[in-house]
Order: C-alpha cells, then structure tokens, then sequence
C-alpha cells in the first residue's frame, strides 16, 4: 500500500495538445490497437473509411502490449513520425 499526500506542493505541468490537422486529404493514418475482440475491425474499417473520403496511407496495425495499460512511450514515438494522425480503439 502506498499512502498519499493529497495536499499540492507544487504547480501542475503545463500540457499542451497537438494542433488538429488542416485536411484529411492525403494524410498517413497510424492504427493502434488494444488487441481485444473486434478492436482491429473497427480500425481497419474505420481507416479505409477515411482514406476513401480523404485519401492518404494507412500505416500497417500496430498493438499494444498490454490491453489495460497506456501504450509504451517507445511506441508511441516510433509511430509519431510515420503518421499524420493515428486511431486507436478498444474492442470487446
């Protein structure tokens, strides 16, 4: 057990979000998936959805290695350079 100090020392990290894109149009879409049931179905038709209305690459399937934790940080910036945006789902 871990016990927790719930009083604030210190100021919060400033976050910031990446912009959202322009356009669609002919973007690289990168899919990331849990890994649970009908998770890549909903990627791969929701990506060729969007390459049909906008055009673009999609970038082979990626996985993460745990379904109930955040994707590995080694992940997520190896995929950042490749792709415009990325989708991810959660199936079951």
């Amino acid at each position: 057990m871990k016990l927790m100090d719930p009083r604030i020392t210190q100021a919060a990290p400033q976050l910031y979000r990446a912009p959202a894109p322009v356009s669609l149009a002919g973007c690289t879409i990168g899919l990331l998936s849990n890994g649970k049931l009908n998770a890549d179905l909903l990627l791969e038709r929701t990506a060729a959805e969007l390459r049909r209305r906008h055009g673009g690459t999609i970038l082979p399937l990626q996985y993460k290695s745990n379904p109930s934790a955040p994707a590995s940080t080694e992940l997520l910036t190896g995929l950042a350079p490749e792709c415009d945006y990325l989708l991810t789902a959660t199936g079951d």
